[in-house]
């Protein structure tokens, strides 16, 4: 109706009145001394009497009046009234009465009581509160692995936060999911922060002082050589003669199955030989950054001549950057031609010292053993070049050449001693596993109780099974061995979990083509 509508407008035009008044600033009351609390009003309005506590003088205890009852009531009630007013603090009185007053009418119940002064100090917040400018960039160290609910934490984000911008980047992951430090690395950067690698809490970092030897004096070591070549060369057949035994005879079908690792004491001095089978320890010791051997033999057939594996050689003793000795083998055969050897080498980027290179041409014959003197007096000479040395009274430091499972002794470790002097009952720690020597062999299977610079020996007492390839060094604590030993095991675990993903079609023959797929055979009846 009409009168309903311009209701409703005057009530709209009284709103915007009282929102287009300037804003009441309340201010908190200073502190002042408290006024004396006003007499509050006893009794009745006919009787303003004496305060309820005191009893007029002349009063006896028997007398009573009329009235009394009900004055004393209300002197009591009102003197309830302003102890309770005193007690609060505030002055006494009826809020309406004459009383102090916080404001009166529309804008003054807005401005006052308990409700207006929280919307003051939530004015207050709003209008202090600035908020920052730009991002906030945080260097953040990132180990190996990492959950995503920790590189969540240093970045100071949400971990929902982390895990969509992994979705953008193609990685479905969960909060639990440990990630390798590259992608870990590309994540942080992509979320407008510094990375940096690090390996925190890293118990290895103590075997950086114990590994130098710079206190002990140095003194000549035998040299480390190998001998590489192509199969059926006559490698094999070449350490035979020089160690006056049999080896090659117990191989089945001439293919040398095992790392050789021999010392032999020659009338010019001591050399250690290490027989390879197809390259793949001597690639793993390089990849290690390990310089396993000093001089490398490479065994061509002279018949033969350059083949394949006789380049993989000549590739990983340049990768490796150890002097090559040339032995042209098997010259008691009638088609052995030296000159064409000699050429293909050439070829290969093998020059010989006649045409102005650096490495000696030996021919020899493993089966007559012609050249064979003059063989070893080119590997002395090269070594007396190199001018190895190395401490014998430190702790000793080595490589695993290459370690089996026995079934009546536990794990077997060849060990190739490169510094130092190795123990009976020394604490060997070797990459991810540890033990204390329990039994050192030699390569003729004899026992002994120490070893030098140079000198291969099998020890037995580890825990598992090292690669071959890994450093071996001797610890003073067993508690400090095991402790880094538990430590690359959890590393390698955690670097294994966070790199591998679901088998999938597109890798699955990559991994068969490594050999890490398992085939199992089964047999399905129905």
């Amino acid at each position: 109706t009409e009168r309903a509508r311009k209701a409703v407008a005057d009530e709209v035009a009284q709103i915007k009145l009282m929102m287009s008044q300037p804003r009441r600033v309340i201010k908190a009351p200073e502190p002042v001394a408290k006024p004396a609390a006003p007499a509050a009003p006893a009794g009745t309005l006919h009787k303003p009497a004496a305060s309820a506590d005191k009893k007029p003088a002349d009063a006896k205890p028997g007398d009573k009046k009329p009235g009394d009852k009900k004055s004393i009531k209300s002197a009591n009630v009102s003197s309830t009234w302003s102890d309770d007013a005193k007690k609060r603090g505030a002055p006494s009185g009826p809020k309406g009465r004459g009383g102090p007053s916080t404001g009166t009418g529309r804008d003054g119940w807005r401005a006052g009581g308990r409700s207006g002064g929280r919307r003051s100090h939530g004015d207050d917040r709003e209008t202090n509160f600035q908020a920052p400018t730009e991002a906030i960039v945080k260097d953040v160290h990132v180990p190996e692995t990492i959950t995503v609910a920790e590189l969540a934490h240093k970045m100071s984000v949400k971990a929902s936060e982390v895990i969509k911008q992994l979705m953008k980047l193609g990685q479905m992951c969960t909060i639990n999911q440990v990630l390798d430090q590259e992608t870990a690395m590309i994540l942080v950067e992509e979320m407008g922060h510094k990375a940096f690698a690090a390996a925190e809490d890293d118990p290895e970092a103590l075997l950086a002082d114990q590994g130098e030897h710079a206190e002990f004096e140095s003194t000549s070591r035998a040299p480390v050589v190998t001998v590489m070549g192509h199969v059926d060369h006559g490698k094999t057949s070449l350490l035979d003669y020089i160690r006056r035994a049999k080896v090659a005879s117990g191989e089945a079908g001439g293919i040398t199955q095992h790392i050789g690792a021999y010392h032999v004491d020659t009338p010019r001095g001591m050399i250690t030989f290490l027989d390879t089978p197809g390259h793949e320890a001597f690639t793993a010791m390089r990849a290690r950054g390990a310089k396993a051997t000093d001089i490398v033999i490479l065994v061509v057939a002279g018949d033969d001549g350059v083949m394949p594996q006789t380049k993989e050689a000549i590739a990983h003793a340049k990768a490796a950057g150890v002097p090559l000795v040339v032995a042209i083998n098997k010259m008691d055969k009638p088609g052995a031609n030296a000159d064409r050897v000699t050429q293909e080498l050439v070829t290969e980027g093998v020059v010989p010292e006649e045409y102005g290179g650096e490495s000696p041409f030996v021919p020899v014959s493993a089966k007559m053993g012609t050249g064979i003197d003059e063989l070893l007096e080119q590997v002395l000479l090269q070594a007396e070049v190199l001018e190895l040395k190395a401490p014998t009274e430190a702790p000793a430091r080595g490589l695993v050449v290459e370690a089996r499972l026995d079934k009546g002794r536990g794990p077997v470790a060849t060990i190739l001693v490169q510094s130092g002097t190795l123990k009976r009952g020394d604490v060997v720690l070797a990459g991810s596993s540890f033990g204390r020597v329990r039994a050192m062999l030699d390569e003729n299977g004899k026992s002994v109780s120490s070893a030098g610079p140079s000198i291969p020996v099998e020890i037995q007492g580890l825990t598992e099974v090292p690669s071959a390839g890994e450093d071996v060094m001797v610890m003073a604590d067993e508690r400090k061995a095991r402790e880094i030993a538990l430590f690359r095991q959890g590393k390698f675990r955690d670097v294994k979990l966070a790199k591998q993903q679901a088998a999938k079609l597109e890798n699955m023959f990559d991994q068969m083509a490594e050999g890490e797929v398992k085939n199992l055979p089964l047999i399905v009846k129905t």
